[in-house]
């Protein structure tokens, strides 16, 4: 199947909507510590997620012509166990639903995803958001523990 990218009036009308309902989730959700715009990135957001395992979960949303794409740093580079570690993260990547671990810039941990921007709603929003907090909050120890172990004894 082939769509067409949005228009530059679908994009906005999309950034308004995903905009909003960040902002409301800010007022009203106890979880959102922090919603910011960036400045330099037109469509692109910030949210900071209080967690337990981890004290804050930090989001970047990104809206482009075709999708809403999002990630979340987890750690830098493992320095113990790295194949271990690889294949922990494939193993979970089993586990999520509609986002995935990766390896990213130095070899940094990232879960990441991205959904069509047709499908941009309340519920996809939270369900991403719900995703990225519950994994890190599931997995963020224990990657840790595997990661660096050594520093850990």
């Amino acid at each position: 199947m082939y769509r067409d990218p949005a228009s530059v009036p679908e994009l906005s009308s999309i950034a308004d909507f995903v905009q909003r309902w960040l902002f409301e989730q800010l007022e009203e959700n106890d979880a959102f510590a922090d919603v910011s715009v960036d400045p330099d990135l037109q469509y692109r957001w910030y949210v900071r997620l209080e967690g337990e395992e981890r004290d804050f979960t930090a989001v970047w949303l990104t809206l482009r012509q075709r999708t809403l794409a999002f990630e979340s740093f987890i750690t830098p580079a493992p320095e113990d166990n790295r194949a271990e570690v690889f294949e922990t993260l494939l193993r979970w990547n089993h586990q999520l639903s509609g986002a995935r671990f990766s390896i990213g810039a130095e070899d940094a941990i990232f879960i990441e995803g991205e959904i069509g921007y047709q499908t941009i709603d309340d519920y996809e929003l939270d369900r991403i958001l719900g995703t990225v907090y519950e994994a890190v909050e599931r997995w963020f120890r224990p990657l840790l523990r595997l990661a660096f172990s050594s520093r850990l004894k």
